[in-house]
């Protein structure tokens, strides 16, 4: 490396990090450099499940994912890259099993509706509409979104990192952060196993690493790791349009553009550490869950399944913005496992607070001291 200065250093080569890279260099700043200690969408990133929504029931989640589907759908075209995102948007079905998940479900969506989202609440019979080999047994109503979809995060984190390098980024992969050097409470360098960069300004952008490297300047985070699995299966001819959710069985499942299904599940007692490797139980586990609900899948073979870190919050919720303790740190962590859908808009939002300007949307609510407030933003439950 010949130039050991930046105006602003990013940790982490997610989407996230290159969003906010290519975001920053597009008005202006372009002495940016991006460090991954692996390769781009080496993290969570690149083992998701890819999905994106607006389908939530905290008005916070729906504007920020409907402006990021919103860039998700002319991105290929902005970015120019010669790569496709393959937004895939044939909606998302949302399955609901109680009266209290209908109920709560009709609330999220008169609210979707009022921020001008196109979910809508329909019954069993129109869900088996939309998905004809859908079991409606005990189904009592769903909702779908026609606009929400899936999206490649290999390409899409590649087509940032491209035209942030095309403005001036640059980007050093296999690059691991060592330290962050802080001198009366604000940021002056970040250590590197390529060297030591000056800066004014360091985005934590590491996902599920983001407590370890705000310790290394001096910010404590209420962040931690949780393990989540996914499989995948062989692929086969289109059978379906959206992705199915259902909160009671716990699982969703998605068909790619290529014919493969991706489907995962949150477990309670999921790891709360460090580890990506996958267990020999979850496909059983998994199948005991979606089979019920979708019995053709049965019939498909997994070719593989692995796991990624969920960058945990305590309210599972993003933390976003500068940190109180230590001036020109800034995070974007804790996304709770949608960090994907919304890189996008984080990029956006923290270009805009990085370089001085006032965020177009406001994002104090989320900012890192709602914690010491006792002001937690949550989801409505459901189940």
């Amino acid at each position: 490396m010949t130039k050991m200065s930046a105006d602003v250093v990013i940790v982490g080569g997610g989407i996230i990090g290159c969003a906010t890279a290519y975001y920053l260099a597009k008005q202006g700043v372009t002495d940016v450099v991006v460090v991954e200690r692996d390769f781009l969408a080496s993290g969570s990133t690149g083992r998701c499940g890819a999905g994106v929504r607006q389908q939530w029931g905290l008005k916070m989640n729906i504007l920020l994912a409907k402006e990021s589907i919103k860039a998700f759908e002319t991105l290929n075209e902005e970015l120019d890259t010669g790569l496709d995102i393959e937004f895939k948007q044939q909606g998302y079905l949302m399955l609901a099993y109680t009266e209290k998940m209908v109920e709560q479900y009709k609330k999220n969506v008169a609210l979707q509706q009022s921020l001008d989202v196109p979910a809508r609440l329909i019954s069993p019979a129109e869900a088996r509409e939309i998905v004809p080999y859908l079991n409606t047994d005990g189904l009592l109503a769903a909702t779908f979104c026609p606009t929400d979809g899936h999206i490649n995060p290999f390409t899409t984190t590649n087509s940032y990192a491209i035209a942030a390098r095309r403005l001036g980024v640059r980007i050093m992969t296999g690059t691991e952060v060592t330290g962050i050097e802080v001198k009366d409470g604000r940021v002056v360098a970040v250590e590197t196993s390529a060297g030591k960069i000056h800066t004014n300004a360091v985005l934590n952008a590491s996902g599920g690493y983001s407590r370890e490297v705000a310790a290394m300047a001096g910010v404590d985070l209420p962040t931690y790791p949780e393990r989540h699995q996914i499989l995948v299966t062989e692929p086969v001819a289109p059978i379906q349009g959206p992705m199915v959710i259902s909160l009671h069985h716990g699982f969703y499942c998605q068909q790619t553009p290529h014919g493969s299904f991706i489907m995962g599940f949150g477990d309670p007692n999921e790891l709360k550490e460090h580890v990506v490797s996958s267990t020999w139980h979850f496909m059983e586990e998994m199948a005991a869950k979606v089979l019920p609900v979708l019995p053709p899948l049965a019939q498909l073979r997994v070719v593989r399944q692995w796991a990624g870190l969920y960058n945990m919050s305590p309210d599972a919720q993003p933390i976003l913005g500068e940190a109180p303790a230590c001036r020109g740190f800034y995070n974007a962590v804790g996304f709770s496992g949608h960090g994907f859908m919304l890189g996008p808009v984080t990029g956006m939002l923290m270009a805009e607070l990085i370089s001085g300007k006032e965020p177009h949307i406001d994002i104090s609510p989320l900012s890192l001291e709602r914690f010491e407030k006792g002001e937690l933003l949550r989801e409505p439950s459901v189940v």
